[in-house]
């Protein structure tokens, strides 16, 4: 028997891939320890230079406290090897992920079936249903590392939902690289099929997506959503940019006034969103335009990045904005973001919630805001808005 730990870094893509690593070395007889393992698998982000950087450090580390270490997801399929020169029991996994699990534990060994239906680490539990993608965004290297777009059976998905709802998780987040991609055509499924059949599951408290391209926010989606009972009132529905010129360059099939158009009515869901602030070409005007545009489609939290050329994509060559107006950017932006969610938040005071406590004194609402209030992890408790703070929603 090995002891082993996993970490990952990243998306919640990244986490589930993690977890089917982590499931497997249990199902295989093997124990995680969260002192003293011999073996360690570092589940890696490529998505910024700084991601990078930090999977890099994630392994150098485990490397000094570890037999093994297998640096498995995004950053080892990383065309350019930004593993190269740690230390020898450094394993660097470059293989799609529905292998990844296959790979490392039949190098690991197995030693009997003995936990073959092992739980998930935390209170919500994230489904991946879809991988890879099949378009070509400028500035993005996760085709060149995920692959092309493709998706599970819908029967799959719902087994997999009815054995975390069985193992106790009572919130389940469906996720995948581009999400509004899912198709199981031998069933005729569309994720809006999809978000209703996963819907019935007997015990599911709330449904969530991870993120949505708004290309993909259509109607059929929407009503799916709104007449599928246990769906939470949260869309995280990435932007990227709001000029027109620089999403062109983004190569995003989108303009702003579309992605207007596709939000508008969805009051009733709490939108964030992601930006990317310095892309190259973006000056101020164009920097100003995005903003104008989060204002106008009611986001209430950005998620900014600052832009960061990654190998093998269009713009890989291309960084023409100064660090310091990125950073200059980036704070307005989150800035602004803060201003809005502290708004959002005061809109509950005095309104009822049901929070799911993820972690001590901690949980999340329907619509995803963050809630400060007493109750035992995995519980779902009705709160009634008190006072806000600027960690959360105080609940009476």
């Amino acid at each position: 028997m090995a002891g082993f730990s996993v970490r990952f870094l990243g998306c919640k893509v990244s986490y589930a891939d993690a977890q089917a690593i982590r499931e497997r070395l249990l199902a295989d007889g093997h124990s995680e320890l969260e002192h003293g393992a011999e073996i360690a698998v570092v589940n890696t982000c490529c998505v910024t230079h700084e991601a990078v950087r930090k999977s890099r450090h994630a392994a150098a580390r485990a490397a000094r406290t570890h037999d093994r270490v297998y640096v498995t997801g995004c950053g080892a399929n990383l065309d350019a090897d930004g593993f190269a020169g740690l230390s020898e029991n450094v394993v660097v996994v470059g293989r799609p992920s529905e292998d990844t699990p296959e790979v490392v534990a039949r190098d690991v060994g197995a030693i009997g079936c003995v936990q073959a239906d092992a739980g998930l680490d935390r209170v919500r539990a994230f489904v991946k249903v879809q991988d890879g993608c099949s378009f070509s965004c400028a500035f993005c290297v996760i085709p060149l590392v995920r692959g092309a777009s493709r998706s599970r059976s819908a029967e799959a998905v719902v087994g997999e939902v009815r054995r975390r709802v069985g193992q106790g998780h009572r919130e389940v987040v469906l996720t995948g690289i581009n999400l509004g991609c899912y198709r199981d055509r031998a069933a005729g499924c569309s994720l809006a099929g999809l978000v209703r059949a996963v819907g019935e599951v007997p015990g599911l408290a709330r449904l969530r997506l991870s993120s949505l391209e708004v290309n993909h926010l259509n109607g059929e989606l929407v009503t799916a959503l709104r007449e599928t009972p246990p769906v939470a009132r949260h869309l995280h529905v990435p932007l990227q940019a709001g000029d027109d010129d620089v999403l062109r360059a983004m190569g995003r099939r989108y303009d702003g006034a579309t992605y207007l158009r596709r939000v508008e009515g969805l009051e009733d869901f709490n939108l964030t969103t992601d930006v990317i602030v310095g892309f190259p070409g973006e000056d101020e005007r164009a920097f100003r335009r995005t903003v104008e545009v989060i204002d106008a489609a009611g986001i209430s939290s950005v998620h900014v990045f600052p832009y960061s050329p990654r190998p093998g994509t269009a713009t890989a060559l291309a960084d023409s904005v100064p660090r310091e107006v990125k950073r200059e950017r980036g704070a307005r932006l989150r800035e602004r973001s803060r201003r809005a969610t502290l708004e959002r938040w005061r809109s509950k005071l005095g309104r009822e919630d049901v929070v799911l406590v993820d972690r001590p004194g901690r949980g999340y609402g329907d619509d995803y805001s963050p809630w400060l209030v007493r109750g035992s992890v995995g519980e779902l408790v009705p709160v009634r808005g008190k006072a806000v703070t600027e960690e959360g929603i105080l609940a009476a």
